[in-house]
């Protein structure tokens, strides 16, 4: 077993050295290695001295490079000894700091040893302004959080690449410290996870956070089916008896409720909401009637109104026909943002559009919201429906100038048929070369050559702040010397006023794509907008759910495609080769676009969802709808946003390769009701 893991076994029994359990040989290993990482900045001697404590080490005469490979081995076998000898071996590498910060990150998470202060101070003064020296600044940072060293936390402040659980510990350290935290700054760095609730009991103690506050959390996690967060927030608003009442109330709703009298306080009155609200969930038919039979005689008209939106959410979310009826009778009630989109959507599903109601809905709207692109775009589509035509365009000319599904909309409503950018000015060789040197990005492409792109992509990403667009022109064409094709895109797509759509849409693969899209006639510039999507062109990209290779094909889709088409020496080892993986993704492609009757926007939802999902939606269509409205309310956000991504990729690789103005509105075309039928595929 790792050591670290066996550490934790005895944190509650035995100190270290105790006699059994081999407990002091343990110690004395992760004291070797802490001796070995102070020795990193004292001087070879005494490395060496540290080094020698260490049993079992590595065979000597190893180079740097192969040092880093090596360590990075032993830090997932949690070898720590291992480790410790192989930094000080690695020392002359571009990548030196790799192993000294996986000892120091073990060192500070290590419930026995003391957080070695001196050791990463050093770290970070070595490396200052690198993206491991960051790094390890917010590892300190929790782990001094989680030992209640607040004085460290504020002295150490925030970090550069920072993210919620190390703001909310910088906040807690602040808030004991005398500077009292504010409930809205609170609400708007919380994310579920140990120090954001950490903050959160620290200021429902000190009563900086309410019920006005909490009451509209838990709502909002109950909306959006969050039970363990939303109990969080129960548990800091009730009191035990109360608690166990929400508890069965959420069990079975329905089974609570018959069992009420008529709520008499501010707590009763909310379980019943949320009960009300929980029965849209089970059955809307059921829970509709029940609401209005008992509804309206305990509750007020504002609890009511949110029980209203979120029988509204949930027919919005299965295109059922009702949502827009009842978002108008729970009126402008307070929403979530979530909740605020699908008000809107819902209006946009009904014929005749009340534009009149889109405007109104999207006026209320919180205004970071109602600054999207997607509610710019539909508010101007209701001023230019409603009569307000100067006022919708300069509202569409807010955004025409965006490279992505809404500017291109708003584009077309100016009358402006979608091409590409002129391309910049080419790079000149200064350029290229301050890229070429800087040290941040010779870390990334080491990383990247050795095929660590979970070190590699944070590395890269790091080194890009601050630069201009002619230095992030620059690190994109860096990338693309090394065919690192997604930091190509993704780097490029950083410049404001500079834009490089040979860059930003790239189409690598010497058009090996374009020929197997022909081969089938598929249209090769929507194959390229949707592996764009997929893979940004990484030949062994893999998705949390197992999809694998540029066309990102899950093990079971890869399979029956190869026995659709006959492809005899198909092995799954395979599927990350391009042939294989383009061969059967242009396929199966085909395959979903033959069964939505050619329609490239509801292949793409098909691609993404499953092949049943676009018939399914299309059957619950009340009457035909522009194809922007359909992306626009596709009921998976995932879904919804990939889509959009496509269709807009594909719009443009289509003006790159004909070199001829588009129309995305056109390739969206029009979505008919169908009826749903048996869809081929896994």
């Amino acid at each position: 077993m790792a050591q670290g893991v066996q550490a934790r076994r005895y944190q509650n029994s035995r100190l270290p050295g105790a006699a059994g359990g081999g407990t002091g040989r343990r110690w004395s290993a992760l004291a070797a290695a802490a001796a070995v990482g102070m020795a990193l900045w004292m001087g070879p001697a005494t490395a060496t001295a540290g080094q020698d404590a260490i049993a079992d080490g590595p065979a000597p005469g190893i180079g740097p490079d192969d040092a880093v490979v090596a360590a990075r081995e032993a830090m997932q076998r949690k070898q720590w000894d291992q480790l410790a000898s192989l930094a000080e071996q690695a020392r002359g590498s571009a990548l030196q700091m790799y192993p000294e910060y996986w000892l120091l990150r073990q060192q500070i998470n290590d419930p026995f040893t003391p957080i070695p202060a001196a050791a990463i101070q050093a770290f970070m003064e070595r490396y200052r302004g690198a993206y491991l020296a960051d790094k390890l600044r917010g590892d300190w940072i929790l782990a001094a959080a989680r030992a209640g060293d607040f004085a460290t936390v504020r002295r150490l402040g925030g970090v550069t690449a920072s993210n919620a659980q190390i703001d909310c510990a910088v906040m807690h350290a602040h808030h004991l410290g005398g500077q009292r935290a504010e409930a809205a700054k609170a609400l708007a760095v919380f994310e579920p996870g140990r120090w954001c609730w950490a903050l959160f009991d620290q200021l429902v103690a000190d009563r900086v956070l309410g019920w006005d506050e909490l009451s509209v959390r838990l709502r909002d996690a109950i909306e959006q089916d969050k039970t363990t967060e939303a109990r969080r927030f129960a548990a800091y608003l009730l009191s035990p008896t109360e608690l166990k009442s929400y508890d069965a109330m959420m069990r079975d709703p329905m089974k609570w409720l018959v069992r009420q009298d008529k709520p008499r306080t501010r707590v009763e009155r909310e379980l019943v909401t949320l009960a009300l609200g929980r029965l849209a969930r089970k059955d809307l038919d059921v829970g509709d009637s029940y609401v209005r039979r008992n509804g309206s005689k305990s509750l007020p008209r504002e609890n009511l109104a949110w029980v209203r939106s979120q029988f509204a959410l949930i027919a919005a979310l299965r295109l059922d026909g009702r949502a827009h009826q009842w978002y108008s009778e729970a009126g402008h009630v307070r929403l979530s943002e979530y909740n605020h989109a699908w008000r809107v959507r819902a209006a946009l599903l009904e014929s005749p559009i009340d534009w009149q109601w889109v405007r109104a809905s999207i006026a209320a709207m919180p205004p970071a919201q109602r600054a999207d692109s997607a509610w710019v775009y539909w508010e101007a589509r209701a001023l230019a429906a409603t009569g307000h035509a100067q006022e919708a365009a300069r509202r569409y000319e807010t955004i025409a100038g965006e490279h992505g599904f809404y500017g291109q909309l708003a584009s077309e409503e100016l009358g402006r048929p979608i091409t590409i950018p002129p391309r910049p000015a080419p790079l000149t060789e200064q350029e290229l070369a301050q890229a070429r040197a800087h040290p941040g990005l010779q870390r990334a492409l080491k990383l990247f050559a050795l095929q660590w792109r979970s070190e590699a992509v944070p590395e890269w990403n790091f080194s890009l702040r601050g630069m201009n667009d002619r230095q992030l022109l620059a690190a994109a064409e860096l990338a693309r010397e090394h065919d690192i094709y997604d930091r190509v895109v993704n780097t490029s797509e950083r410049t404001v006023a500079e834009v490089d759509f040979s860059q930003r849409y790239i189409a690598p693969f010497e058009g090996k794509v374009t020929e197997q899209a022909r081969r089938i006639a598929l249209d090769p510039a929507w194959v390229y907008g949707l592996i764009r999507q997929e893979s940004r062109f990484v030949m062994n990209a893999r998705s949390h759910v197992g999809a694998s290779g540029l066309m990102q094909l899950m093990p079971a889709t890869a399979r029956w495609t190869a026995r659709k088409i006959g492809m005899e020496d198909f092995h799954p080892a395979r599927v990350n080769e391009f042939e294989t993986n383009t061969t059967l993704g242009t396929h199966y492609l085909n395959i979903v676009l033959q069964d939505v009757g050619g329609s490239q926007l509801l292949a793409s939802a098909g691609y993404n969802a499953g092949p049943r999902r676009p018939q399914q939606w299309t059957a619950r269509l009340a009457h035909p709808v522009e194809g922007a409205i359909f992306a626009e309310t596709i009921p998976i956000t995932e879904t919804r946003q990939y889509v959009k991504n496509v269709m807009a990729n594909a719009t443009y690789y289509a003006a790159m390769f004909t070199g001829q103005p588009q129309s995305l509105k056109q390739r969206l075309g029009k979505v008919v009701p169908r009826m749903a039928t048996a869809s081929r595929g896994p």
